[in-house]
């Protein structure tokens, strides 16, 4: 006879096979797949090496995809002059070796090098810019009396190697003037930066280049800014600037067409505005994922500088919003990384210096962008590294490498770069193992 459980003891029925009923698995609080997202990629951002690879690698896409761009967009330009479809590309492929030569010799320079640079750098630019308004030696292009001819198919725009020179005797003047203590004093931190400078604007705006002479504004006041200027001495320089600048615009027609087409949708009736208007028209036509690398409508003779100052305008026609993202992630990732190494050096230099660079790339696209986009008045500045243009690219591309060298310095960094060797690994990983118990080998 089988016997009962005594009442009160019946336990509670539980899955076939017995057993306890298995529990059900707990969920992970709300939000926290995002806490450990944002935290794996804090912890990568703040890695030794990021603002090392962030550099070279956003520094070398940019230039990559320029250089593919400047062969689509200028195909139709070159056809046009009865030159060779490759005509532009060739040339911007042999300033973007030239290029890369400058970028690897920059990174490998000490910082004593770059600093006993600084001189011989800036003498020869103002003596380049000089002989440019020498008649027979310089030359107009656009307008522009900023160009030295080199024979050939070759110019030289010795204003763009003034924006480096600017930079790398700027940091040196502010790094030996805080050694010696004497920034806190406004007259130390004005003389001689801001009278050099204005020579400087002074040369550039002789040939009418007024979109050089911005960018050389910006690198001005990011020195004096880097070098904690006060308030009311950096609003006053600023202030000074921009009277002269307002000065300059209203007293040239072409500038002030150029403020005028500011936001225009449609060209006047005597073609006023065309550059910009055509600019958008190709911007629009992009759609998210563009029209196919090489199909653009606006590089048929619509647009006039396809391949230099509105070269944005063709990406945004063939790749689409997604190429205009991809560029500006690009320039968004190199600004950080130039922000990240001056804010982490100990050095005064690299920090002036890397403010200096990061300052003028990131104006010059912010301006070159702008204007595309019909939100700021058209500059003729080219977009760094990306745009056709060897003046523009070989000291552009030095910039990098400068950034690349500072990077490095970081001590950091030089400890994580040492580990990476060929031979230091492979002797740490045979140490690991070597370490390792014997069932575990």
């Amino acid at each position: 006879m089988r016997s009962r459980p005594a009442t009160g003891t019946r336990r509670p029925p539980g899955p076939r096979g017995g057993g306890r009923r298995p529990e059900a698995p707990s969920r992970p609080p709300r939000g926290a797949a995002l806490r450990r997202l944002h935290e794996r990629a804090r912890r990568a951002w703040d890695r030794p090496l990021t603002a090392y690879y962030l550099i070279l690698g956003a520094g070398l896409l940019i230039t990559v995809l320029g250089l593919v761009m400047v062969y689509s967009a200028s195909m139709i330009k070159a056809l046009e002059l009865d030159k060779p479809s490759t005509y532009f590309f060739r040339k911007q492929f042999l300033a973007a070796v030239i290029g890369a030569g400058l970028l690897l010799l920059a990174s490998k320079m000490p910082v004593k090098l770059h600093r006993a640079f600084a001189y011989p750098l800036l003498l020869a630019t103002v003596f380049l810019m000089v002989l440019v308004q020498v008649p027979g030696i310089g030359m107009a292009v656009n307008g522009n009396q900023n160009w030295i001819y080199l024979g050939g198919p070759f110019q030289l725009q010795p204003s763009e190697f003034g924006k480096l020179a600017l930079i790398l005797w700027g940091a040196d003047l502010m790094a030996r003037k805080q050694d010696k203590r004497l920034l806190g004093q406004w007259k130390h931190l004005l003389v001689p930066l801001v009278p050099v400078a204005f020579m400087l604007l002074g040369l550039i705006m002789l040939g009418g280049d007024m979109g050089t002479a911005i960018i050389l504004t910006a690198i001005l006041f990011g020195l004096l800014w880097l070098a904690g200027a006060p308030t009311r001495l950096f609003a006053g320089v600023l202030a000074f600037a921009a009277a002269i600048a307002f000065l300059l615009i209203r007293t040239s027609p072409n500038r002030m067409s150029r403020l005028a087409c500011m936001g225009v949708s449609e060209p006047d009736e005597n073609g006023g505005c065309w550059q910009a208007v055509h600019g958008i028209y190709a911007l629009a036509s992009g759609g998210w994922f563009g029209s196919g690398l090489g199909a653009s409508v606006e590089k048929w003779g619509q647009l006039p500088e396809p391949h230099t100052d509105f070269i944005f305008a063709i990406t945004g026609e063939e790749l689409g919003l997604a190429g205009t993202l991809s560029v500006l992630a690009l320039f968004a990732a190199l600004g950080y990384a130039g922000i990240r190494v001056a804010g982490r050096t100990e050095d005064p230099f690299v920090r002036y210096a890397a403010g200096g660079v990061t300052t003028w790339i990131t104006a010059q696209a912010v301006i070159n962008i702008g204007a595309v986009l019909g939100l700021l008045p058209i500059a003729g500045v080219p977009l760094p590294l990306f745009s056709y243009g060897g003046s523009a690219l070989l000291p552009t591309m030095f910039a990098v490498g400068l950034m690349i060298a500072f990077a490095r310095q970081d001590p950091a960094a030089k400890a994580a770069l040492a580990t990476r060797r060929p031979g230091v690994r492979w002797k740490t990983m045979r140490r690991r193992v070597m370490k390792r118990p014997s069932g575990e080998r």
